[in-house]
């Protein structure tokens, strides 16, 4: 059985060291865990089922078995075998950290501790990260105060920041501190801050277990802990789960920033620009809501547009739910069944609370702001993409995007016809003919990597992309396809000027 007190984390420098070290020599990875319980126990535990991987470690005594069950899966174990797996830190050390007690002979879990693998710009890595114990440990609903693991959208965010070094980063809601580590790898240094103080305590000893520097912890809400303060980056996974304000709703300090409706996402956007030094990114996850008949990417444009910072802003709505979807999906999170009385109440204020506001849909995306160094935005993108993409790409990608942009933004369209440009690498052109037809009705240009999108362009645009070798200037190009087909060669570039300027700035055609 997990503890069920709720002891607070203890991040000492030594204590962290020592179980760094007997982790590390235990071989307690994450290729090690899933290789201990297999394939099927690795997919019921993200499916909040843990039976198939106690069975599968039933009877085993080594350190790997023992962690697994202890560490990464909240379940007892006997104190010898602790004892055994960790002779630096040993039980007196995890009940010290707070992520352990002792009852008779049992070390029972106060927390988790497990590792993730991943792969960025600077290679492979590999972290330990601690947070509270999950609904699947607990066998129940969630505590308010509850400290978030390594969840998909913490690394949804963490493979969409750009991984360009930087001074000084800010990690708005920090959670267990993953971000911190993640961005720490790209700037000198990182202030982190949560309304939690137990949040924060866990960032302070994941930081110390995994041998990061230079992150500072800061509590309290939003921007109020860096007042007057200015840095080169911004990420944020803020609470921006919708949740109505009523009495017997529970409100997750992971996941319920206070706010009601999308107030929460607006007012980080409406203060990043502020806090970013000229040239800084902000980059953060949210919901926003179609709220009476207005999208709510065009909500979102608002409230960039009311920012008394002018930003540039690239936003992707990645998904919209309707309101049962998304009711369905936030009750179930924090470890209500279906089908119990709680839960059918809990859906019922949620469509409630939707109803009350006109809500119709409810968006999911990134959003990227940017001060422009000039002060007058360039970059204005407003889209939904919701083709399945390889996430763990896409921070370099928007890097090389932005970077694209900012080179096409200074030229005018002669100075854009006077450039050559080539095809990339991952990008295919598929075509779609009618029976008996000798010419395509569709053309696709097809993008393998970045968001994977997929353009239908008409023949003059595949002409001109299809030479597009980094040999011959556009504007030469659109000329012989317009004389190809004899068409007048102005009006065609007017056209496709402004169709290869996106495809440029999308990663489809790169700069020679």
């Amino acid at each position: 059985m997990p503890l069920q007190g709720r002891t607070p984390p203890v991040p000492d420098a030594r204590l962290c060291g020592a179980l760094a070290d007997d982790l590390r020599e235990a071989g307690f990875t994450a290729a090690a865990v899933r290789g201990a319980w297999g394939d099927l126990a690795d997919d019921a535990i993200g499916r909040g089922l843990r039976s198939p991987a106690e069975r599968a470690l039933a009877g085993r005594t080594d350190a790997v078995a023992v962690l697994a069950l202890l560490l990464a899966l909240g379940v007892a174990q006997p104190r010898d075998a602790v004892e055994a797996a960790l002779p630096r830190t040993g039980t007196a050390g995890l009940i010290d950290l707070g992520l352990a007690a002792l009852d008779g002979d049992a070390v029972i879990p106060a927390a988790l501790v497990r590792p993730q693998a991943y792969t960025d710009s600077h290679g492979e890595r590999e972290w330990w990260i601690a947070s509270d114990l999950d609904e699947t440990a607990l066998r129940g609903p969630l505590p308010e105060d509850h400290v978030l693991g390594v969840g998909g959208a913490s690394l949804t965010l963490a493979a969409l920041v750009v991984p360009t070094p930087a001074e000084r980063a800010l990690d708005l809601g920090a959670g267990c501190g993953i971000q911190s580590l993640r961005i720490r790898r790209d700037v000198d240094e990182v202030v982190a801050t949560d309304v939690s103080d137990r949040a924060l305590r866990f960032t302070r000893l994941n930081a110390l277990l995994n041998g990061v520097d230079h992150v500072e912890t800061r509590r309290g809400s939003l921007f109020e802990p860096v007042a007057g303060e200015t840095f080169d980056r911004i990420v944020s996974n803020p609470p921006f789960v919708i949740t109505p304000r009523l009495d017997g709703v529970p409100a997750y300090e992971y996941r319920d920033g206070g706010l009601e409706g999308d107030a929460l996402v607006a007012s980080v956007i409406a203060g990043a620009g502020r806090h970013l030094r000229v040239g800084g990114i902000a980059q953060l996850l949210g919901n926003w809501e179609t709220r009476d008949g207005t999208p709510g990417l065009e909500r979102v444009a608002q409230w960039v547009a009311a920012s008394d910072v002018p930003l540039d802003a690239w936003v992707v709505e990645r998904e919209r739910l309707d309101p049962l979807a998304y009711a369905t999906l936030w009750v179930r999170d924090g470890g209500t069944v279906p089908g119990t009385e709680d839960y059918e109440r809990l859906v019922t204020a949620w469509l409630d609370d939707f109803a009350r506001r006109g809500v119709t849909e409810i968006g999911f995306g990134y959003v990227l702001l940017r001060r422009p160094a000039s002060g007058i935005p360039t970059l204005d993108l407003y889209e939904t993409v919701t083709t399945p993409v390889a996430e763990g790409t896409l921070g370099a990608h928007l890097a090389d995007a932005l970077a694209a942009h900012d080179r096409l933004a200074h030229l005018d369209d002669d100075a854009l016809a006077g450039t050559a440009f080539e095809v990339a690498g991952d990008v295919t052109e598929a075509r779609h003919h009618l029976p008996g037809s000798e010419s395509p009705s569709v053309i696709e240009l097809r993008q393998g990597g970045g968001f994977a999108r997929v353009v239908e362009v008409d023949p003059a645009l595949a002409g001109v992309v299809g030479a597009c070798d980094g040999d011959l200037p556009v504007g030469v190009l659109i000329d012989a396809v317009a004389d190809l087909l004899d068409v007048d060669a102005a009006a065609l570039r007017a056209d496709l000027l402004p169709r290869i300027r996106e495809l440029a700035t999308t990663g489809f055609l790169g700069l020679a």
